[in-house]
């Protein structure tokens, strides 16, 4: 046990005694089961001496030997400074860490030399509380202190939730002179693995010479703003029992074990003891578990946002802590967020075991399903649900489903796959009819509140989020093309219109397209072409969130889907003529069904300039891109629609595909919580 950490605070020797509460009396046989505790722990104990002619004390460490009775012998942890002392001082008294508290022990029969002191202990002493806030000794926290562009670098001594003590280095031509102790700081910490804090400080004191000075410096702010503030904040939620939070502190490498107040699935608050508190605002916790029993943790990487003093009216010392999750891997993010769901309707689940019978069952049944769809998936359908066995029955990276349930039957279901490197397909929406509106609108409210609380997180990888609709689908026409024009923006949230149809795979090895036509894989030039035409045409974020930027890549999420026994492919190609640009198809290869309405393995093309481009020539480009697919009819989507109109080629229904840009979430959930209230009302 390592004692030392709370000598810096612990000790009065420097303290005005007004600062000092006195507490219970110890006994001596306490007293002695203390010292024995110490002793086994390896830790120490400070004896304090007070010079003898002005008003001085000096503080030292010494390790307790095994105490059996009256008297007590503990040995110098440094001797050098000892003899030198002796001389000048007298003893004062022994002071033993007791928790949050010290005792106080004085005796009059003493011997010292310069190897230890020997004392006969009193059959009574005291426990004594400080006033002060406790600080806490530092371990190998690098400090940088900038004022007006002039660096200086140095180590953290200690610090407390009020203030920070640094050891700063002046390296010349540097000199003091240089910062200006009537203005601000930027102080930063940081660790071989990073930085652990930075912000604005106020100078209080200043001591040392002109090579080292130690600073003592408090925080200008005592709330930091981690994220973009939102009005449509996650819902905080108080459980019984409430877990506790359990880490090693980045700046003492000691563990702390506090209680949660209120939860959410993007941060949480707990509960300090204001005079030993060891959350500051602004500080970084690597990796921080949120432990609700033994057997059920998860982890996290956190900051501490604010700190705010409760109940001061009835003389409590406690103060409350709120902190923000900075990232935590979407497995304990799903888990964490399914007991939240839980907790708030004992009808939601995210990501549970499901019943496969019963969930295609639920399918059929809500007309989610229909006969013509059913058409195209009924040759495949042992494919299909050996896909739907894995990304309902196992824990996925890339997928989330919400259902609400009563009892075993299911009454709502919607998901969500993360199709791009940084976007999420919503999908699969569909409701029990029959029993009421609430199950459709439940899964609706679920898969918003896990939107809100995690895509922030690096781990979920959601810049954006999309779904495909028809437009004479009342209810998703209502809810995302509502959201689309209560927006108004299509830089926050864009609409645009596909035309669907399905071609047949050719069995011709011959591409069919001829001199000046060419078909091959889209270049940089392309790319950056699409994008102009695309801004020009809608001004939307559908090429964004479908990573159609130059420089984009799918390498590591299709790794991600191979990892998991599934396919994920994407290629892009450009038709031209002469050289010039006219269409650029998008190749998306998923496992049939991962998509039930085929809306993630298609040929998505977009005509960026149709003279010339007939409606043969587009058949053809279509055939020599279907030898990519195993299936023989493969879905094509063409964007605008005015070109399939215009060459009067068939299609089979339109589809909107909506995107919304993460950042502007507040924008979806004003408008979903009007929308919810008139339904309500």
């Amino acid at each position: 046990m390592d004692n030392e950490s709370k000598f810096s605070e612990l000790n009065p020797s420097d303290s005005n005694p007004e600062r000092l509460t006195k507490g219970k009396e110890i006994r001596k046989k306490h007293l002695i089961n203390k010292l024995n505790y110490i002793n086994f722990q390896d830790g120490t104990i400070l004896v304090n001496f007070k010079h003898i002619k002005y008003d001085h004390t000096v503080s030292h460490r010494a390790k307790p030997q095994p105490c059996l009775g009256e008297e007590l012998k503990c040995l110098w942890i440094e001797t050098d400074k000892i003899s030198q002392q002796l001389s000048s001082y007298k003893f004062q008294e022994i002071v033993i860490p007791n928790g949050k508290k010290i005792i106080l022990v004085k005796s009059n029969e003493i011997n010292i030399d310069d190897t230890g002191i020997r004392l006969v202990l009193p059959d009574t002493c005291w426990e004594i509380s400080p006033r002060k806030m406790r600080r806490h000794s530092c371990k190998g926290i690098k400090v940088q202190l900038i004022q007006n562009s002039a660096s200086f670098y140095g180590v953290l001594i200690d610090f407390s939730t009020a203030s920070f003590r640094v050891e700063i280095t002046a390296d010349p031509p540097q000199t003091f002179q240089w910062i200006d102790p009537e203005s601000t700081v930027n102080l930063s910490f940081s660790d071989d693995n990073g930085i652990l804090y930075s912000g604005e400080c106020r100078i209080l004191k200043q001591t040392g010479d002109h090579k080292t000075r130690s600073y003592v410096l408090e925080p200008a702010r005592y709330q930091v703003q981690r994220f973009k503030p939102k009005e449509f904040r996650s819902v905080r939620q108080k459980l019984v029992p409430s877990p506790s939070v359990i880490f090693k502190h980045p700046f003492t490498e000691k563990m702390a074990n506090l209680k949660v107040i209120d939860l959410s699935g993007s941060g949480f608050s707990v509960e300090e003891d204001r005079s030993n508190a060891v959350l500051l605002p602004g500080m970084i916790i690597p990796e921080l578990e949120l432990n609700f029993a033994s057997n059920f943790s998860v982890k996290c990487k956190t900051q501490a946002v604010y700190r705010q003093l409760m109940g001061e009216e009835k003389n409590s010392n406690w103060v409350k802590c709120g902190m923000a999750i900075l990232d935590i891997s979407i497995e304990d993010h799903g888990r964490l967020s399914a007991l939240l769901h839980q907790a708030k309707d004992d009808h939601s689940y995210i990501c549970n075991r499901v019943n496969m019978d019963d969930l295609w069952g639920f399918f059929f049944e809500s007309g989610f399903i229909y006969p013509k769809k059913y058409a195209f998936l009924e040759a495949n359908k042992e494919k299909i649900k050996a896909v739907y066995k894995k990304l309902y029955t196992q824990n996925q990276k890339i997928a989330r489903h919400f259902i609400y349930q009563d009892k075993d039957r299911i009454l709502g279901h919607l998901a969500m796959i993360r199709f791009y490197e940084n976007t999420w397909l919503i999908h699969h929406h569909a409701a029990d009819r029959s029993v009421s509106l609430k199950a459709g609108i439940a899964v609706l409210d679920q898969i918003g509140r896990f939107i809100n609380d995690s895509h922030q997180f690096y781990s979920t990888r959601m810049n954006y989020a999309f779904c495909y609709f028809r437009p004479e689908n009342r209810f998703p026409n209502r809810v995302f093309g509502g959201v689309f024009k209560s927006i108004s923006d299509p830089k926050v949230c864009s609409l645009d219109t596909f035309a669907y149809f399905h071609c047949r795979k050719t069995s011709n090895d011959e591409s069919g397209l001829d001199r000046p036509w060419d078909l091959m894989e889209a270049k940089s030039e392309d790319l950056f072409e699409l994008q102009k035409f695309y801004e020009f045409s809608s001004g939307g974020i559908m090429l964004d969130a479908m990573e159609l930027n130059e420089g984009d890549a799918m390498d590591e999420l299709s790794m991600k889907y191979q990892q998991l026994g599934l396919k994920r492919e994407k290629h892009v190609f450009s038709l031209k003529r002469d050289g010039k640009l006219k269409v650029v198809a998008i190749i998306n290869i998923s496992d049939v069904g991962l998509n039930l309405a085929d809306l993630t393995s298609n040929i998505k093309v977009i005509v960026v300039d149709s003279s010339e481009l007939t409606k043969d020539i587009l058949y053809l480009a279509l055939s020599q891109l279907s030898k990519k697919f195993e299936q023989d009819e493969i879905p094509v989507l063409i964007y605008p629609v005015s070109y399939v109109e215009n060459n009067f080629i068939p299609y089979e229904k339109l589809y909107h595909l909506w995107t919304l840009n993460m950042q502007y979430t507040d924008h979806y959930f004003k408008y979903i919580d009007e929308l919810m209230r008139g339904v309500h009302s």
